[in-house]
């Protein structure tokens, strides 16, 4: 109980914090607040709480355990024992024949296939759209700018903006502020699945928490960007309406959904491919200078900084440290090294409830890599507010971060210890 009342405060006390970090302005609506509070703790409780939800979790990892039962198939076929195959050798230690880039990243493939064919099906548009049309009457915002965030649930940060490219330009400034951050503070359904096979076996039901996480953090990253930066009088009245815009279709037919979404997840595979390679990389080398002249590594010392928001979220003042190290591994890295690190780990020294809390903390592309992707993606899309993104890039990182805090913060506030 004591750990949950810790989490109510914290709870509290990271909206406080956006508002700070966004110099306490007069312009937040506390109706906004009150629906962005409220919403976040319902869906959380609905989703974990209600048995029909609960039920669907099951489901969920079933759908994820068939997923990568479907993909070992193909990867054994292409590239053998190198892709789960019989090995033709004995393993010395268990674990030993896994390899990331053979056995787990595929599944990206497949999963990028499949949300192309239900988006051509018009099945995503369609949960899209009610999810925007919810958005849109707790928080007052456009419709485009609800659309562009509940996309995010199931898409990345640039695909989401590029589902309302026409109207990007037309956005408030508070408005593209928020989708900013909600691209930053959700992960996309490709590496939710990823995310989930690897968690697995140390979180119970993770596909449906990470699922729960990210819709969580849907009005969690609305919430953060309007206290930091609160819409002028008469701003979101400039743009459509939910219900006017819609989903542009993309494909012509279903085989060319499947051809080109496993275009777009081999695209995306690289490129998680390049960039854990190339981040760990540059802080390795960071830490090698770094170690020997101060005693400290980029991960301890984010760790510190982080320590705070651990706490807040009702992690025991034992095991904030762990978290928040896994937080700075977030940032300074990204999510996806955090997860594998608490994967193969299995959560040592953590509770199944620090564990849970640090698993749906987690869930959010907020990295700086993920911020040169986003601004890069939308400066193409909007080359008329391209300084105005550059701008807002950064703050974007740290209200996604608080906003994932937040999530974090829910889970820990309906769990009890």
């Amino acid at each position: 109980m004591v750990l949950q009342l810790q989490s109510a405060a914290g709870f509290l006390a990271l909206a406080a914090l956006a508002w700070a970090l966004g110099g306490f302005r007069r312009g937040v609506a506390w109706r906004v607040v009150a629906a962005g509070l409220g919403l976040q703790v319902l869906l959380a409780a609905l989703m974990l709480h209600l048995p029909p939800f609960r039920a669907a979790f099951a489901l969920a990892a079933r759908a994820v355990e068939a997923l990568s039962r479907a993909t070992v198939a193909g990867t054994s076929l292409v590239f053998g024992y190198l892709g789960g195959a019989p090995l033709p050798f004995a393993e010395i230690r268990p674990g030993a024949s896994f390899i990331l880039f053979f056995q787990a990243l595929p599944l990206v493939l497949v999963v990028g296939a499949l949300s192309a064919v239900l988006y051509h099906w018009r099945v995503l548009p369609v949960v899209v759209a009610f999810l925007a049309r919810g958005l849109r009457r707790a928080f007052g915002i456009g419709g485009a700018c609800g659309f562009s965030v509940a996309a995010n649930v199931f898409v990345g940060m640039v695909e989401a903006p590029l589902l309302i490219r026409p109207w990007l330009v037309r956005l408030s400034r508070a408005e593209l502020f928020a989708v900013m951050t909600a691209g930053l503070a959700t992960i996309s359904g490709n590496t939710l699945v990823v995310y989930a096979a690897l968690l697995a076996p140390v979180v119970p039901d993770a596909a449906g928490q990470l699922l729960t996480a990210s819709l969580v953090s849907a009005p969690a990253a609305v919430l953060v960007a309007l206290l930091m930066i609160p819409p002028a009088p008469g701003e979101a009245a400039a743009t459509p309406a939910a219900e006017e815009v819609r989903a542009p279709r993309l494909y012509d037919s279903t085989m060319e959904a499947v051809v080109r979404g496993t275009g777009d997840g081999l695209s995306l595979l690289l490129g998680i491919m390049a960039a854990l390679i190339v981040f760990v990389a540059l802080v390795a080398l960071v830490n090698q200078a770094l170690e020997p002249l101060t005693g400290m590594t980029l991960q301890r010392l984010a760790g510190w900084i982080f320590w705070p928001l651990a706490f807040a979220m009702g992690v025991p003042a034992e095991e904030a440290g762990a978290v928040a190290r896994a937080l700075g591994v977030k940032v300074v890295i990204n999510e996806f090294v955090a997860y594998l690190d608490l994967a193969q780990s299995g959560g040592a020294g953590l509770s199944e409830r620090s564990r849970l809390v640090l698993a749906y903390a987690l869930c959010g592309f907020t990295n700086f890599g993920s911020v040169g992707i986003m601004v890069g993606g939308m400066t193409a899309m909007c080359p008329e507010r391209r300084a105005e993104i550059v701008a807002l890039g950064l703050p974007a990182l740290v209200s996604a971060s608080i906003a994932c805090c937040m999530t974090g913060a829910v889970a820990g506030l309906l769990t009890p210890p």
